[in-house]
């Protein structure tokens, strides 16, 4: 059953711890010690490093980590036409710590006329022999935190035209990394998982939104999006239930968007969490149509301690109850690093885990 398309057997949602010497450059950079272009250079040669150790492994994608990146969405919403970031007053709460208080507010018509982090596919692109794998957020995600209060109403005084444009923003940013030479494609995204949480759904419905219409939005902006675009282009989904420095924020099986999330966003695969009874069953995997792929992540990036290939393999074996092993990979949960901060975890920890991907992926489907 070897895979010769992404999503590969063994995969990997993308962001990589950040490494000391990119910490340090970093701290040194917003301290006004270091300029952008030395800046770029440790970037450049941490990426470097980073990328022939995915390729070490055995991964078949390899990404840059997210290491020209403070978050993984933040970063990319702010540099759409139209967006800027601003202070909040408060951060991202999760189980028990926030995010720096900031966030993103759009102020004037949204479009990607040539997205700045293009230019960090490339470099990717230009330094892997393997299948370079660029993750961006899903349009979602410059939606759902903030709502109608993070839009100016002077540019946008309705949101029909607000979800029109962001579609067209991103579909305009997919033809620039397509045009870099980009076929592997992922799209980050909480809401999908968000609306599986009572607690999310309140907080939607509190501010004047239907939780079920949201998700009918969301999906409706990604095929926008996506509209039209190259056959040879793949692109997978990420549903993340939260994840910065080891901790969440919601809860919640898949089964209220499981339809939804696979018959009526048109993505070639998902990557989906179930490192832990919060992610619910595998039922949810009855929905899934034929000629997609799901990406299971059973194998945890919050903490250090590695997963027995034993209990790997009987937990793919209990999914394919459900849907097709020819239909299903292997990976982490999520990403090692969501922001700069990163999990609680070690590099050695966090390599042996993606070792442990490639493994069990080799023995459950074949080199």
């Amino acid at each position: 059953m070897k895979r010769d398309v992404p999503p590969f057997r063994a995969d990997h949602v993308g962001s990589i711890l950040r490494s000391a010497p990119l910490k340090e450059a970093r701290s040194k950079r917003a301290a006004g010690q270091l300029s952008a272009a030395e800046l770029a250079a440790v970037e450049d040669a941490e990426i470097k490093k980073i990328i022939t150790k995915q390729e070490e492994i055995g991964l078949r994608s390899v990404t840059d980590g997210e290491f020209r990146r403070a978050y993984w969405h933040f970063d990319f919403l702010s540099g759409l036409d139209g967006v800027e970031m601003v202070g909040a007053s408060q951060g991202i709460q999760f189980t028990g710590v926030q995010s720096k208080a900031e966030a993103p507010f759009v102020k004037g018509k949204l479009g990607s006329r040539h997205h700045p982090q293009i230019a960090h596919f490339e470099f990717l692109k230009a330094n892997t022999k393997r299948t370079p794998k660029m993750t961006i957020p899903s349009p979602s995600m410059l939606h759902y935190r903030g709502g109608r209060n993070m839009i100016a109403k002077s540019a946008y005084p309705a949101m029909e035209e607000f979800y029109r444009d962001l579609g067209q923003a991103y579909k305009q940013a997919i033809q620039g990394f397509y045009a870099a030479g980009c076929r592997y494609l992922q799209l980050d995204d909480c809401s999908f998982a968000y609306l599986c949480d009572p607690a999310q759904r309140k907080m939607l419905a509190d501010r004047g939104e239907d939780p079920d219409k949201q998700g009918e939005i969301y999906a409706g902006m990604i095929n926008a999006a996506l509209d039209g675009r190259p056959r040879d282009l793949v692109v997978t989904t990420h549903v993340c239930r939260g994840n910065f420095r080891s901790t969440f924020i919601a809860s919640g099986g898949y089964e209220l968007i499981a339809d939804l999330l696979f018959n009526k966003v048109n993505v070639d695969g998902y990557f989906l969490e179930w490192d832990n009874d919060r992610s619910g069953g595998f039922e949810p995997l009855r929905f899934l149509p034929k000629g997609k792929t799901v990406v299971l992540g059973l194998v945890t990036s919050k903490i250090g301690a590695l997963e027995e290939k034993d209990m790997l393999k009987r937990r793919i074996a209990e999914a394919t109850k459900y849907a097709p092993l020819d239909q299903l990979c292997l990976s982490p949960q999520c990403g090692f690093a969501s922001t700069e901060e990163g999990n609680v975890l070690g590099e050695d920890e966090q390599w042996a885990k993606l070792r442990r991907v490639v493994e069990v992926a080799d023995e459950v489907w074949g080199r």
